[in-house]
């Protein structure tokens, strides 16, 4: 199947360039957060590192799905990697100069997300362009797993310029990661469909208007957004900077650790990525939310356990039910939003997501001042748990109600 997949020229490109790209995000990702503790040595400043991360979804999320849905996709998405790569490398410059901050990293964390906004729907809506329905789960699952097969290579390319060059090639590196994703994009054969819509700014807000009425009735979209939104928040600070903060606390060594746990989190996710589409054609709601329940055994173990050889257990865990439910994520979405909302639909998404992770990071960076990091990972595994156990008792509990209405009727 995956060979049939990959001989298409198009999906070829496109995975290519999203992997790549996704290697030298995960990769500066990493430097924002190490350079910000090497420049201040403050767990507070560090979370707030990572909050500039997200806040630019808040902001101009939603816009960036509009944009998404009106503008030309290939050529939009061309001129936005050509934009973040004199933006990207501006700090590997500014630190050789030693005129580097703390602040100017913050600006920039805040830029690159920015463009993400406009960047990551309109790479998304791409997809089902040059896929057939019957291929989506395929290409998702290859998507993923091409990504984090080359996110693999970080924990190596991390511990190599760690020792070698320091975390600020890291940055480097993600400059030239968004050169082969234009070159990647620019070979796209795309069959767009002009869309005639009043772009104005009016037009905006009533077009995301229309989305979120829109969303709200269909109920699976409704109740996967709400889900998701859950799940991310209890899951952002542990897995972004509690992971972090913990590793600081047992190790020396805590960045090339956390590069390591990184790659073994990805090498698992690719298992369960290439493994889930040989049973699975179809993606549910039930199938999401038990891949979210596999996902909050993962950090409970980091709670119970909480040692160094355990955070590699418990990120394997995870790697089983963060790709399921990803994945059910992405084939829900791509099935059940028509064409023309498609982009508003993955920037929603997106926005949900970013939106959980601004307040995660900043009420765990809160309770961090008084609670252990160890409570803090076991209490969220098991809150990610409850949801997803409602969720599915809720699920069966109405499929019942309906087969037995259905029968009583036919009688």
């Amino acid at each position: 199947m995956f060979k049939v997949i990959w001989k298409d020229k198009n999906i070829r490109y496109y995975l290519l360039g999203g992997g790549t790209s996704k290697l030298g995000d995960v990769l500066s990702g990493m430097a924002f957060l190490f350079l910000a503790y090497d420049l201040t040595g403050s767990k507070v400043l560090t979370t707030g590192m990572a909050i500039a991360e997200t806040l630019p979804y808040l902001l101009f999320g939603l816009i960036g799905g509009v944009t998404a849905d009106w503008l030309p996709k290939k050529k939009l998405l061309i001129v936005l990697d050509m934009i973040r790569i004199p933006l990207i490398f501006s700090i590997v410059c500014l630190f050789y100069l030693e005129l580097l901050s703390y602040s100017y990293l913050l600006v920039v964390s805040f830029l690159i997300q920015s463009i993400g906004c406009f960047f990551n729907p309109t790479h998304r809506t791409v997809l089902p362009m040059i896929t057939a329905e019957e291929e989506r789960t395929g290409v998702n699952s290859l998507n993923d797993t091409l990504t984090r097969g080359l996110a693999v290579l970080s924990p190596f390319l991390s511990v190599w310029l760690l020792n070698s060059y320091g975390a600020i090639h890291f940055f480097t590196l993600d400059a030239l990661t968004y050169a082969v994703s234009t070159y990647c994009i620019s070979k796209l054969n795309i069959k767009e469909r002009r869309q005639v819509v009043n772009k104005s700014v009016k037009k905006v807000y009533s077009s995301i208007a229309e989305f979120a009425y829109w969303a709200k009735t269909n109920t699976s979209i409704r109740k996967l957004f709400l889900f998701t939104f859950v799940t991310v928040f209890f899951n952002t600070w542990v897995w972004e900077v509690g992971l972090l903060l913990a590793l600081s606390e047992m190790s020396r060594e805590s960045e090339e650790l956390y590069s390591v746990i990184q790659g073994v989190f990805g090498g698992v996710v690719i298992l369960t990525n290439i493994i889930l589409p040989l049973f699975l054609k179809k993606m549910t709601l039930q199938i999401y939310l038990v891949g979210t329940m596999i996902w909050g055994m993962g950090i409970v173990y980091y709670g119970l356990f909480y040692g160094i050889n355990h955070f590699f257990i418990g990120s394997a865990i995870v790697a089983i039910g963060l790709p399921i439910a990803g994945l059910s994520r992405i084939y829900l979405i791509q099935s059940l939003v028509p064409e023309d909302k498609m982009g508003r639909a993955f920037s929603f998404n997106a926005v949900l997501l970013y939106f959980s992770n601004t307040i995660s990071l900043g009420v765990y960076g809160f309770l961090v001042s008084f609670i252990s990091i160890q409570n803090l990972m076991f209490f969220s595994g098991i809150l990610i748990m409850i949801s997803s156990v409602i969720g599915l008792l809720f699920s069966v509990s109405r499929t019942k109600l309906r087969r037995s209405f259905i029968i009583n009727f036919s009688k």
